[in-house]
């Protein structure tokens, strides 16, 4: 009991820490922008740069039962951005991992330890997740990182495609694309049935929208979910989730 209680006192002051008094419920969090969280980033009139206003929700506050897998693949107690040491070139904020994480404890107050696993990259279209990328690499790396303490994989969340709505091609090819990407991924994380929930668009960079969301919302893989966020309320930018949102 003391051991565990010392791992919370170490993980509440962010220290790096390899806590294997609990086992964790992993999820890792891929895709671009709106999943890395750009939830109260606008630009600042004054200086003309993107900034965060730092306002966190009840829903997204911290919780000594969640934990991220940081750049340095350190353990720490997660907090709002959680893609800050990430997605390093762009400005981050409120995204979709931690309340996703809270409700789960909300709705299970015994699921146990989660450990977030954060790996978007604001502004990546399909082709770049492909297995053999950078981005799909250090992905799986950091997964097999994550699991060295014994804990265990439940589920993605994938939030991801508005960089595919600017080419028609790249929109025609989205499901066909993404259908591969998650074979691939759960291939190469030995969980066939691995959970998947996928964002269906809210926005994209170009033209095609419909015909991705139509990708998204159609797949056929079994244990893949889709979440709809058409129509919830966007940044100033037209493209970006605000907080509430999220």
């Amino acid at each position: 009991m003391f051991a565990w209680l010392l791992c919370l006192i170490l993980v509440s002051e962010a220290w790096p820490v390899k806590c294997q008094y609990q086992q964790q419920q992993l999820i890792i969090l891929a895709g671009q922008s709106n999943m890395a969280g750009r939830g109260g980033v606008t630009n600042d009139t004054r200086t003309n740069k993107l900034t965060w206003d730092g306002i966190v929700p009840p829903q997204c506050q911290p919780n000594p039962s969640i934990l991220r897998l940081t750049a340095k693949l350190k353990w720490v107690l997660a907090h709002e951005p959680l893609h800050a040491d990430i997605d390093v070139n762009k400005t981050n904020g409120v995204g979709p991992g931690l309340p996703f994480a809270n409700a789960v404890l909300t709705k299970v107050p015994n699921f146990g330890v989660i450990g977030l696993v954060p790996c978007a990259i604001g502004g990546t279209n399909i082709s770049q997740w492909r297995k053999g990328s950078s981005l799909y690499e250090q992905m799986i790396q950091r997964a097999q990182v994550a699991l060295r303490g014994g804990g265990t994989i439940r589920a993605v969340l994938w939030y991801q495609g508005e960089s595919d709505t600017v080419n028609l091609e790249d929109a025609k090819l989205y499901k066909e694309r993404s259908d591969m990407f998650f074979t691939d991924l759960r291939s190469d994380l030995q969980s066939p049935l691995l959970p998947i929930i996928r964002v269906a668009l809210a926005s994209g960079e170009g033209p095609f929208i419909e015909i991705v969301r139509k990708a998204q919302l159609s797949s056929d893989l079994p244990n893949v979910r889709c979440v709809d966020a058409m129509g919830l309320p966007l940044e100033p930018d037209g493209l970006h989730l605000t907080t509430p949102a999220q």
